[in-house]
């Protein structure tokens, strides 16, 4: 419920102009706040005293009721967009409910081709973990591990940072492709990774390609979405992406390794490894979809591609 109410707090608050800007600078803010409170966790964990006597948990708590209490305050001074068209003719109204009805299409072939990508690129992330694991693969240490799965983040604080202005200044779409093209390519190379800084590297670049989908992905969604629907088509966004946070891995990765594994009697590796490649195919095709129904429209509403 709070990502909703986020998300269609900053369409208010922020211009076609500035969106991207900042969806940028504030989701490197989050991967920032994502390190530290990674860091903050291990050491309250206190070898499982922190879990068990709920430390961590009441800590967490009260930064969330800080939190609410902040944004109570600031949005009784914030000034919202007008959405009224009073002054608008009939003609003008037809017209414009017209936009808003060919926007909410266009918005929906966004959903599918984003959630045909989100399922492709997120389904590896579990059994990523395991892969570089495995003896007969990398078979990185624990420190190894941290290390590349640090670079993830970092890779997606400089994204965030770097390519704000980048997207309202060449246009979201060219951006948004340079991320779904490293996440269609960095699987292809895990394989190939056969040092730990190599794959620190493509990792790296992989976090860059999640987190520019992102950044662009919500301004895209921001300037897509009819205004008096903003609060229901968000959450459906909202819930795309949400199915990265688990579903895609249980309901593609995890089931064709399993089935690869268990079924057909592959070894781990080349399993793992066919994965990958399933992984870099759907968002493929996902990117098509994406080509073929938005970024080729011209849409009535500001969108600057």
């Amino acid at each position: 419920m709070s990502d909703v109410g986020w998300a269609t707090l900053l369409t208010d608050v922020t211009t076609i102009e500035t969106r991207g800007r900042i969806i940028g600078a504030l989701n490197f803010v989050a991967s920032l706040g994502r390190m530290v409170g990674i860091l903050f966790a291990g050491f309250l964990y206190a070898d499982g005293e922190g879990f068990e006597n709920g430390t961590i948990f009441y800590i967490v708590t009260i930064l969330l009721f800080i939190d609410a209490a902040m944004m109570t305050l600031m949005s009784r001074h914030s000034v919202m967009k007008s959405v009224a068209q009073k002054n608008l003719s009939v003609k003008e109204k037809e017209e414009h409910e017209g936009r808003l009805d060919k926007n909410e299409k266009t918005y929906s072939w966004f959903l599918a081709s984003l959630l045909i990508i989100i399922l492709g690129a997120a389904s590896i992330n579990q059994i990523f973990l395991l892969f570089i694991k495995l003896p007969n693969g990398l078979n990185a240490s624990d420190l190894e591990m941290s290390l590349i799965l640090s670079t993830w983040t970092i890779g997606g604080m400089s994204a965030s940072i770097a390519l704000e202005r980048l997207a309202d200044k060449v246009g979201r779409n060219k951006v948004i492709f340079f991320g779904l093209i490293l996440a269609a390519i960095t699987p292809l190379l895990y394989g190939v990774a056969l040092a730990v800084p190599l794959m620190t590297l493509i990792y790296g670049l992989n976090g860059v390609s999640f987190w520019t989908s992102q950044t662009v992905g919500f301004a895209i969604a921001d300037d897509i979405i009819p205004e008096h629907k903003r609060g229901r088509l968000l959450s459906r966004y909202n819930a795309v992406m949400a199915v990265g946070w688990g579903p895609a891995g249980f309901l593609v990765g995890e089931l064709l390794a399993d089935i690869q594994v268990r079924i057909l009697g592959l070894p781990s590796y080349t399993a793992y490894l066919n994965t990958f490649f399933t992984s870099s195919i759907m968002v493929i095709l996902g990117t098509i979809l994406f080509a073929i129904k938005i970024a080729r429209l011209n849409l009535k509403k500001p969108f600057k591609f």
